[in-house]
């Protein structure tokens, strides 16, 4: 923003605070007073505009550290999700989660459908809108989270992980349920959700639906506990549509069925 964009006076409200969001408070306090008083008013607008630049590569450095982190498939993004395969319901609930602001109501978004159908993709282009707009994410299988998380627990270290999660305004959980769950593996995953219920948000996508979840947790109590908690605060995604895979598949071999005497015949018909 140029210094132009700024009603009379205004420059040093935006120098305070510029330099109160960079921690400076004494900056904040005192700059204005001192250039005026040193008879170099004048010199405020140029200030703002180097303020403004620090707080722009300040803000382009952490959205690269953010994206970094949140390990995010990078090719999974808003743009190349296929937005007009979705049903007209879903699109609108994805462009409102894109706003993002349902972190800050702990929501948690469930993607449900058949394996191919965008869910992951639709859930990481969330993730990386979030990003984009300075916000904690991480994407990771729901194998190896319980992995990790088991590998955790038996290092007496589980608290600490679950605290270092806790820094994620979004966690997404891919695929759960996609490998049967034993008893210890659906007991940290369990301890997980518990942590995160009305603190912090969840994403999680799944093939199974609800009547299903028995696979994953060890019993019908786990069960009921664990979807209590998801579903309490949440949005549910519904990917009822075809496989994108599939729909590949069937494409490329519609091509390979059109020979080349097949195009040169049509080819001989449209010259006559």
């Amino acid at each position: 923003m140029t210094t132009d964009a700024y009603a009379p006076g205004a420059v040093g409200e935006r120098i305070g605070e510029l330099c109160r969001q960079f921690r400076l408070p004494t900056l904040a306090a005192e700059t204005v007073d001192r250039f005026s008083d040193a008879g170099h008013a004048d010199a405020l607008p140029t200030l703002v505009e180097v303020l403004e630049q620090e707080a722009e590569d300040r803000r382009i450095r952490k959205v690269d550290r953010l994206r970094r982190a949140s390990k995010l498939p990078a090719g999974k993004t808003w743009d190349t999700f296929e937005h007009e395969r979705a049903p007209v319901k879903l699109r609108q609930q994805l462009v409102r989660l894109a706003e993002g602001d349902f972190v800050d109501r702990d929501v948690n978004v469930l993607a449900f459908g058949l394996p191919g159908t965008g869910k992951t993709h639709a859930m990481c282009a969330i993730g990386h809108r979030l990003v984009q707009d300075g916000r904690s994410v991480l994407f990771i299988p729901a194998y190896r989270l319980v992995q990790d998380m088991l590998a955790a627990k038996r290092d007496l270290d589980l608290p600490r992980m679950l605290r270092k999660l806790d820094n994620f305004d979004l966690l997404i959980i891919d695929d759960l349920g996609y490998l049967p769950q034993g008893a210890e593996e659906s007991e940290v995953l369990f301890t997980l959700i518990a942590e995160r219920y009305e603190r912090r948000s969840l994403g999680i996508t799944s093939n199974l639906v609800f009547s299903e979840w028995e696979k994953i947790f060890a019993n019908p109590m786990a069960t009921a506990a664990a979807i209590d908690r998801i579903v309490h605060h949440s949005v549910i995604l519904e990917f009822d549509l075809p496989s994108y895979r599939t729909s590949e598949a069937q494409e490329r071999q519609l091509q390979t069925t059109i020979t080349p005497e097949t195009t040169i015949t049509n080819d001989t018909e449209r010259s006559k």
